[in-house]
């Protein structure tokens, strides 16, 4: 089975402010010489990284409440901080992949998100349900409209 990734995206406003940040990390780590790779940092490093890297495991970003798009996961690096507290990198396929909107309660840090539970992708046709306000998109949804 699948494993994947849960992580808000703390103080990120939309999918467009997401995509900034991630425009940034990847034009800041080209000019350090770090072969242009995106990343993620966090404390805790993930004890099933294999299991991630090997069946395709994707991270699913929560934006204002909302599961709204995934990033594949291609690795992983430990790291030290000046202060000499380890943290962990988790290293991104650039690209934001759509995915239908799902709730989701807050919580610190990340978890593990089991196949059975993720939100499906959005084709390009179901975009469009991305422009709608959150309660009305949920609405329609509870009426099988969207």
């Amino acid at each position: 089975m699948v494993v994947h990734i849960r992580k808000l995206a703390a103080g990120v406003e939309d999918i467009e402010e997401l995509e900034s940040i991630h425009a940034q990390r990847l034009a800041d780590s080209q000019a350090k010489g770090m072969d242009g790779f995106l990343y993620t940092y966090t404390r805790n490093s993930p004890k099933r990284q294999k299991e991630l890297l090997e069946e395709g495991g994707s991270i699913y970003w929560v934006i204002k409440g909302q599961f709204r798009v995934r990033q594949e996961i291609i690795g992983f690096e430990s790291e030290v901080d000046e202060e000499g507290r380890k943290y962990c990198l988790i290293i991104l396929k650039p690209g934001l992949i759509r995915t239908e909107l799902k709730a989701q309660k807050p919580f610190q840090g990340w978890r593990y998100f089991l196949e059975t539970d993720v939100p499906r992708d959005l084709d390009p046709s179901q975009i469009v349900e991305q422009d709608l306000p959150d309660d009305m998109a949920e609405e329609l949804r509870g009426l099988g409209l969207l």
